[in-house]
């Protein structure tokens, strides 16, 4: 698959390339795994025209053999003698970025965790004492969000607070989905395009394997996805495994639970069989891979809460591929695709809504985006679009099927939203109806 969008985050690479000519730049680029870090960098600036050391899980002296011959490569220059240290090699690269404008890009940063904790101060001594004389233009990427808040984030680390700028790489908008679901398969049905959002949430490498091995429909995708010898078989667990160390099987059932709509903290803790709240607000902050949802307008910040996941992808890996795994063992890939084919309506249903409200957001049209619900659970809004500005309010009813839409009832919803919600008294509000054949 070609290289789409990143038009802003490119931009802002070359400014800092750009700005390295006068001052050193440490930049941070984070975003998860498969989301396209890489290729940012390497399309930004050409692959010849960037130092790229790979991070890799082995020992010190190794990597340092490998990133000799990369800089020797890249940079025309030998580097004397066989460095058996980070350190070294850092220190080298900072004296060259004295004389010449390099750019350096360090991936998968935070595994230094698992070689040699003492990189991190060694770094921070060698960019204290070269920094003001160097033209580097130095970039580190992690795939491990809560190693690489630590590291940059916590005041008792060495390199809090060292980095110049920070590029946080998120995945494809609802419209460059569309852009690319155009150029490949232009006759798509709109539940092929919410069958590509809902599996991969445009999250890059997902869509190229789609993309690229004919994957157009949602049956092909289902059979790319779910077969033996899949990459996205295992892609949870490769994914977060790194995140939460000897605690995964208490987050996996977590996560699991709420993927199935196992989403209030009670619900949560019957399915689990423990107290969760420790862990929720950990997987909420320093994870950033559930959602606090409340209704829009809720005053109290810890009522009427449910919980989401924040990534499509794995949405779905938890709700099928994870809690129906004992069917993978014995290679029942076929009846793992009839089960996701049953269940297939509820799920994109929940996905749908997800399509619209994403698609909202990045309009930039309104001041307040949500759902709302009254706390009884008994009368529920999909989607509210607020404009403070105009005062007006947009409240949809969002299904699959606009036949089953029942306008009557819409209605009636809308008039226990506005009589819980005063603020919007005297505000314009219009109710309509959202489904596929919108997207």
């Amino acid at each position: 698959m070609r290289f789409f969008d990143r038009k802003i985050e490119i931009e802002r690479l070359l400014t800092i390339r750009e700005q390295s000519q006068k001052s050193a730049r440490f930049t941070i680029l984070t975003g998860r795994r498969r989301i396209g870090k890489t290729s940012l960098v390497m399309h930004a600036y050409s692959p010849e025209n960037v130092v790229y050391l790979f991070v890799s899980r082995k020992s010190e002296k190794e990597l340092c053999s490998g990133f000799k011959k990369e800089i020797e490569q890249k940079l025309g220059i030998p580097l004397l003698g066989a460095p058996d240290s980070f350190a070294d090699v850092f220190e080298f690269l900072m004296k060259v970025s004295s004389e010449r404008q390099i750019t350096v890009f360090i991936d998968e940063f935070q595994d230094f965790y698992l070689v040699n904790q003492s990189v991190f101060s060694d770094m921070q001594r060698i960019w204290d004492l070269n920094k003001d004389n160097s033209k580097i233009n130095l970039i580190v990427g992690g795939s491990i969000n809560s190693l690489m808040n630590r590291i940059f984030r916590d005041r008792k680390e060495p390199l809090f607070q060292r980095e110049t700028g920070m590029i946080k790489l998120k995945a494809f908008t609802t419209d460059v989905l569309k852009e690319i679901f155009r150029e490949y398969c232009p006759d798509h049905t709109a539940d092929d395009l919410l069958a590509l959002y809902a599996f991969t949430g445009g999250v890059a490498k997902y869509v190229e394997l789609l993309m690229d091995n004919g994957a157009f429909t949602r049956e092909k995708m289902l059979q790319e996805i779910i077969r033996d010898g899949s990459v996205f078989i295992d892609e949870g667990k490769m994914m977060l495994i790194g995140e939460f160390g000897k605690e995964y099987g208490t987050y996996f059932s977590i996560l699991s639970a709420i993927s199935r709509g196992r989403n209030t903290r009670n619900q949560i803790e019957d399915a689990t069989g423990r107290e969760v709240g420790g862990y929720l607000s950990r997987l909420e902050g320093d994870y950033e891979l559930i959602a606090k949802q409340q209704p829009v307008f809720e005053k109290s910040t810890n009522k009427n809460v449910r919980y989401a996941l924040r990534d499509n992808f794995l949405t779905f890996w938890f709700r099928f591929i994870f809690k129906y795994n004992y069917m993978l063992e014995i290679s029942g890939f076929d009846r793992l695709r009839e089960i996701v084919e049953r269940d297939y309506d509820t799920f994109s249903g929940y996905m749908l809504e997800r399509y619209f409200r994403e698609k909202g957001i990045e309009s930039g049209m309104f001041t307040r985006i949500g759902g709302w619900w009254n706390r009884k659970g008994q009368c529920e809004i999909d989607l509210v679009e607020v404009d403070e500005m105009s005062e007006s309010v947009k409240v949809f009813e969002i299904k699959r099927n606009p036949e089953r839409i029942d306008m009557r009832l819409v209605e009636e919803k809308v008039k226990e939203f506005l009589s819980v919600v005063k603020e919007l008294h005297g505000y314009d509000v219009k109710a309509g109806a959202l489904s596929l054949q919108d997207m």
